[in-house]
């Protein structure tokens, strides 16, 4: 009878474990997914405040546009790797001389907290400034010459996705050709340094220039009928899938299967003028919260199944001081009083499980279309509309599609994981009830 007493004890103790750990990995899984904190505003919260709404989430990621010493402070100590950015108007200096690059990593490269990447430029290649293409590599060798000795700190820039020349179907994704003199050293600096190819896709400006039900769902992640790659035959059931591999397509084509991607900026306006459809709050929280439940299921594109991509939503907070139309001033997740403009689940303390791809803001779906019967829509991107924030042209993306049959080691890890966690936890609750 004490054995039993004891047992029982044994596993209620257990049965808190476990329970515990679950929460804690729902609540931590988040790691590749990161947020992008713009300044141009003049209400934003203080420093402190914003390292304490950033680590009430699962948020693991953060990513500067600029050196942020108050911000990178008060978030000494945590968990949150740092995205740091050289601007674009630093990009010569850096160029010139390797002391002028480790006076510029002594004052801004921080210690106190982990920085996963430093991004020399953002979309400089379309900057508009022919003079700045020339010096991102001899800038981007000097940085990478001034890390200190044993540093894991990535070197890379960020690109518009106007650099593809191709990205419908996603197949034929390819780089413009008159970058090459520019972005081919880019791309064997990555390669021979580790580095990541980062890149802004923005299904919304995709949306924006065809506004048909089924290309909204194609860029929400709901139900559609899906787009066909005649030539690689693969199927795409967002757009945020097809554009990620048109720019794996794209890599591969130059040799560059080993280049990792990273998804600098992506995101979804909650609000817009009356010319801007799609711009809802609706919208806006179908869209990040089914990129987050995509990217948490490690389903991986029909392209690259299983490979989980590192993404920063853009933004954190709205940018009030932005120019242009009310689209670019109403990205944001939280508002500068902290609440949130909708809610996608990344609360730590709400313990909510991950949401099923494609199930937040579901609207009606057209009717289905088998690939390789009747019509199968096309236009997987568009260059059309400007990222936030700039004045250059960008294409679309996509996300949310595991194919049929295409399964991962590292899908079939996490679920014998969860199997064996279902069993130890039915046999803890059935020997707590008094039935074992």
């Amino acid at each position: 009878m004490g054995l039993r007493r004891r047992w029982r004890m044994d596993a209620a103790v257990i049965f808190r474990f476990l329970h515990g750990a679950f929460l804690f990995h729902l609540a931590t899984s988040q790691s590749f997914i990161g947020v992008n904190y713009g300044t141009i505003a003049d209400n934003l919260p203080p420093a402190a405040s914003t390292a304490s709404l950033l680590t009430s989430t699962s948020i693991g990621k953060l990513r500067l546009y600029e050196p942020q010493p108050d911000l990178v402070a008060a978030l000494a100590g945590s968990d949150i790797s740092i995205l740091l950015g050289v601007p674009n108007s630093d990009v010569p200096s850096l160029a010139s001389s390797p002391a002028a690059a480790a006076s510029w990593a002594a004052a801004n490269i921080p210690t106190t907290v982990s920085v996963s990447a430093i991004s020399v430029g953002n979309e400089l290649l379309n900057s508009g400034d022919p003079t700045l293409g020339p010096q991102l590599l001899p800038a981007m060798q000097n940085l990478l010459a001034a890390l200190p000795a044993g540093s894991t700190t990535k070197i890379s820039t960020v690109h518009s996705m106007a650099v593809l020349a191709s990205s419908d179907p996603p197949s034929s994704g390819a780089f413009h050709a008159d970058l090459a003199g520019s972005l081919d050293p880019v791309l064997e600096f990555l390669h021979q340094n580790g580095g990541p190819f980062m890149i802004n896709p923005y299904p919304y400006f995709a949306y924006a220039s065809d506004t048909r039900d089924e290309t909204l769902a194609f860029c929400l992640f709901q139900p559609n009928p899906g787009r066909v790659d005649a030539a690689s035959r693969l199927t795409y059931m967002n757009m945020f899938d097809a554009q990620l591999d048109a720019i794996r397509a794209a890599l591969d084509a130059k040799g560059y299967t080993d280049v990792d991607i990273v998804i600098a900026e992506t995101g979804w306006p909650y609000k817009g003028d009356a010319s801007e459809a799609g711009a809802t709050p609706d919208n806006a929280r179908a869209y990040n919260g089914n990129l987050v439940a995509h990217l948490k299921s490690q389903a991986g594109t029909p392209r690259t199944p299983g490979k989980s991509v590192d993404t920063y939503i853009f933004a954190l907070y709205d940018e009030d001081l932005k120019p242009g139309a009310a689209s670019e001033r109403s990205f944001g997740l939280y508002q500068a009083d902290l609440t949130p403009n909708y809610d996608i689940g990344l609360a730590k303390a709400s313990g909510t499980a991950p949401t099923t791809s494609g199930q937040i803001g579901v609207t009606p779906a057209p009717a289905q279309v088998q690939p390789g019967r009747g019509v199968t829509p096309t236009g997987f991107c568009v260059t059309t509309g400007g990222a936030p924030g700039s004045t250059q042209q960008t294409q679309q993306s996509s996300s949310c599609y595991e194919p049929a049959g295409a399964t991962s080691q590292r899908g079939h890890t996490g679920m014998r994981q969860f199997v064996w966690f279902c069993i130890l936890l039915g046999l803890a609750m059935l020997v707590q009830s008094g039935r074992l």
